[in-house]
């Protein structure tokens, strides 16, 4: 008795300082948590300008790429012929008017101009070459774009052409013009010397309004940051596009600024915050974050408790699986043993009155009986447990159906002392169910209220039927169970353990099986139970057909015994 003591007190510590380690666990994991979520802000804040400033820089080589897409290529190409051509044809060689038509038809130009080497575009009258992209052609005007001659684009590339005193990998050397136009050099490296300048006159509203802006909506949504940036002209203090319409430039928000480089002098982006991103990125949502932690701690805590809950449920189960074998092997070996006594008797001679083995037979006969009903139940657990129960529905008449039953069972249950009496229903019904399941289900409740009852012993099965549905009521006038057990008593190994069936025997399954047999045969049981009045468990069954019968009352008396049952019938 220690030792089994100690042991219930070292499983429950056990279970405790589980609960413990697991409770601690979880509280310590929300500490990181929010601790991570602050270091989160921290880290945030330390990124947020590498993080912009990669974006901007994002921008600005989408745009480099796609101003110089159309002029890819020129380097490759061998530019010697060009100055024959333009000469003798007017035109550019095969190979540079495909590369030029490209840039001509391209919305980012305005024009394309060519300047021969030697010639000075910035005097009065001078021509130059003008591409007609219509015709592929090359023809002499003097109508020509000021900012051919008064940018530095052109000086700016035959600056860097004699600077690098023709030591060029490639046939070209490309300048910008301050966002107004684009130069490119053709070099002729087997005579290290220039050809020509070709120029092309920027479309200024259309790199604007149709390649940078439309990159600051996609990178930067005002709708979706709190992040501004504008294009800024710093040499004419404008602001030339923005992804906030509604923010006033102001130079104290800028955070950082970044320009094109070689390419659009005089433009910035410029990067900003309306307060800052961070602190209201991280507003909005460490609340949200704290909830849903919180959720999940207590999510989490649920289930530790469930967990801990649930053992101590299976412990429970265990305990009355335990004392479910110890009953079970002592409730097996009493018949075993009362019907080897009776047989040893009967078989040494040592009984010879009629009488006496008539009364030596009714022990072997029920004990029998007792020991093959408890098989039965084992093995209809054990099916039902597995999954093995085996229906053969078919369609039968209620009435019939537990007509019969009483016919078979009568007299067992007289034999107990029991009053036996059966009511059909007025309007009879088929049911869809499996004979063996409903023998077994009867069998379970005249047993459990055979076993329940006191000293008036009463079992009435009544039959009704309504529209939809057909119920069978086992009624007895037993002990009856206290509210507080109706809702586990189809539980596997429950009994009611009260000062009322305290010396009753029992496994604590019948009931378990009645309950899975209703469901498999799509049915429903319910229990209505008073305590010193008696128990009802009905059985619900969807009828199949209604049938009207020609109602045939009849009182029959069976009389067995000193007990009178009395059945109405209907035909």
């Amino acid at each position: 008795m220690k030792t089994k003591v100690k042991n219930k007190f070292n499983n429950k510590a056990f279970r405790w300082i589980l609960l413990l380690v697991g409770v601690t666990a979880i509280l310590s994991l929300t500490g990181i948590n929010v601790y991570m979520l602050y270091d989160i802000r921290h880290n945030m804040e330390d990124g947020e300008e590498k993080r912009q400033v990669a974006l901007l820089e994002e921008i600005v080589d989408k745009v480099r790429d796609q101003v110089y897409s159309p002029f890819r290529g020129f380097n490759k190409l061998e530019l010697e012929p060009i100055e024959y051509t333009v000469k003798e044809d007017g035109a550019f060689p095969a190979q540079v008017q495909e590369k030029i038509m490209g840039a001509a038809q391209s919305p980012l130009f305005d024009g394309i101009y060519y300047t021969p080497e030697g010639v000075d575009p910035c005097i009065d009258n001078t021509q130059i070459y003008a591409f007609n992209y219509r015709d592929n052609s090359l023809n002499l005007t003097s109508d020509y774009p000021s900012t051919i001659c008064d940018g530095v684009g052109l000086a700016r590339t035959k600056a860097r052409i004699e600077l690098n005193s023709f030591d060029y990998r490639w046939n070209t050397n490309t300048e910008f013009d301050a966002h107004r136009t684009m130069n490119i050099g053709f070099i002729n490296l087997k005579e290290n010397r220039v050809i020509g300048y070709l120029t092309a006159t920027m479309n200024r509203e259309y790199i604007i309004n149709d390649v940078i802006a439309p990159y600051l909506d996609a990178y930067f949504d005002s709708t979706k940051t709190n992040t501004v940036v504008w294009l800024y002209d710093w040499a004419n203090d404008n602001v030339l596009a923005t992804n906030n319409e509604g923010i006033t430039y102001d130079a104290d928000l800028v955070e950082t600024r970044l320009r094109f480089g070689r390419m659009f002098d005089n433009w910035n982006l410029k990067i900003g915050f309306k307060g800052s991103q961070v602190a209201s990125m991280y507003g909005d949502t460490f609340i949200k974050n704290i909830v849903v932690l919180g959720f999940a701690v207590l999510l989490l805590l649920g289930a530790l408790f469930f967990m801990f809950f649930a053992s101590q449920k299976e412990r429970e189960l265990y305990q009355r699986q335990a004392g479910f074998l110890a009953n079970v092997t002592h409730e097996l070996k009493t018949p075993l043993a009362v019907m080897q006594a009776a047989g040893e008797n009967i078989a040494d001679g040592r009984v010879t009155e009629p009488s006496r083995l008539q009364q030596y037979g009714n022990h072997i006969y029920n004990e029998s009986v007792r020991l093959r009903r408890m098989i039965e139940k084992l093995l209809d657990v054990a099916k039902t447990d597995s999954g093995q129960t085996m229906l053969k529905a078919a369609p039968h008449e209620i009435n019939d159906l537990v007509r019969a039953y009483v016919q078979q069972n009568r007299d067992y249950i007289e034999q107990k002392g029991f009053k036996f009496t059966f009511k059909p229903a007025v309007v009879s019904a088929l049911i869809m169910v499996d004979l063996d399941s409903i023998e077994t289900i009867l069998n379970n409740l005249t047993e459990n209220a055979i076993k329940y009852s006191a000293d008036k012993k009463a079992i009435r099965i009544v039959v009704e039927t309504e529209t939809d549905l057909a119920r069978i009521h086992v009624k007895d006038a037993g002990i009856g169970i206290p509210k507080k057990h109706l809702k586990n008593i189809f539980k596997k190994f429950y009994r009611v353990e009260d000062s009322l069936n305290a010396k009753t025997k029992g496994h604590g399954l019948g009931l378990s099986i009645v309950h899975n047999l209703m469901e498999l045969n799509a049915g429903k049981i319910s229990v209505k139970s008073e305590v010193g009045i008696g128990t009802t468990f009905t059985l619900e069954f969807p009828i199949l057909v209604r049938e009207e019968k020609t109602l045939k009352a009849s009182k029959n008396r069976i009389i067995s015994g000193e007990n009178t049952v009395e059945s109405t019938e209907y035909v």
